[in-house]
């Protein structure tokens, strides 16, 4: 070969390595973050973010999201994940039951994290807890499952009560396994459990005013998702009418409510950051254990209990992770 032509077929090659590289680079991987709320919702995508900081992805820089808010409408919930199905995301992000069983229906091959707050394997996202055995792993948060604790904290703050309402979303997989719970500990108690059901923002106001009319004492609003897009309209009534009521978390105390006792969504979504972060490191859903909180907040706020002329036991004050002044 003449010297000239192998400068030039050298040359040609130099200028190809850049495109071959190039070619051969993964775009950034996309999570689909498919939530029941809305953008402005509590605790914000921040702490999801900053869960997948810590495994070393930016968002933006070397991750993408695609975020669909489902503004509390759960029959939306079906065609965003298929959507997000549609685009090939690498991961969907699943908050709430609603969204983790949309999820897990529209895909048994794209890697899923979520955080329920009823129990996992019986809603058919996962074969056990130690050992998911499919595409989905998250966090069972225990939100149902503490309606009982919920009743039996209610009942310290009405040593006197006599009946306790217990709401519910009656197109909720949540409603049924309350309503266990809070039976469970009513008997324990020795005290009547009434309930009442609310799916629409109209049906909310029609169980304050049912709530009333069965002159029962104290009120457990049951953990959903639904409740939780509806913090204001529930905690509001609660006021005006001096109805003594216990939430399923902190932002609901924060907001004016009495009392609420639930875990930390913020570490929540935060540990669902970090799950997203090491499946796309390679690790598979199938072998990460869903994770239980072992912390729960209690949260008083004692304006309002002065206001509801309540005094709140000395043992709770001192347990409380919270009291707000």
């Amino acid at each position: 070969m003449r010297r000239r032509e192998f400068v030039t077929l050298l040359g040609g090659a130099v200028a190809a390595w850049p495109l071959a590289s190039h070619a051969q680079q993964k775009a950034s991987p996309v999570i689909g973050y498919l939530h029941f709320a809305t953008p402005d919702y509590t605790p914000a995508a921040g702490a999801f973010l900053q869960g997948l900081r810590e495994t070393g992805f930016v968002d933006g820089r070397n991750v993408e999201l695609e975020y669909r808010w489902a503004a509390g409408q759960y029959d939306r919930l079906a065609a965003m994940a298929a959507d997000l199905v549609a685009r090939k995301v690498d991961l969907i992000a699943a908050f709430g039951p609603p969204p983790a069983r949309a999820a897990k229906s529209a895909t048994s091959t794209i890697p899923i994290v979520f955080e329920v707050g009823n129990d996992a394997v019986e809603a058919g996202l996962v074969e056990s807890l130690a050992r998911p055995g499919g595409n989905a792993t998250g966090l069972s948060i225990l939100f149902t499952q503490l309606t009982s604790k919920r009743l039996e904290l209610l009942c310290d703050l009405l040593p006197q009560a006599r009946t306790i309402a217990l709401l519910v979303n009656p197109n909720s997989p949540t409603a049924e396994p309350s309503i266990r719970g809070a039976q469970e500990a009513a008997r324990a108690k020795g005290v009547q459990l009434s309930i009442l059901t609310a799916g629409t923002e109209t049906e909310i106001d029609a169980a304050f005013a049912a709530f009333v009319s069965l002159q029962a004492d104290g009120l457990i609003i049951a953990a959903d998702p639904f409740f939780d897009t509806r913090r204001e309209q529930l905690v509001a009534p609660a006021a005006h009418r001096k109805v003594p009521t216990i939430y399923f978390e902190r932002e609901f105390a924060t907001n004016g409510g009495l009392i609420s006792y639930g875990t930390s969504l913020s570490a929540v979504y935060r540990q669902m950051g970090i799950f997203a972060g090491r499946i796309l490191k390679g690790e598979k859903p199938a072998d990460l254990p869903v994770e239980q909180p072992t912390k729960f907040e209690l949260v008083i706020n004692l304006k309002t209990a002065r206001a509801l002329d309540l005094g709140v036991p000395s043992h709770l004050l001192f347990t409380a992770d919270e009291v707000i002044e």
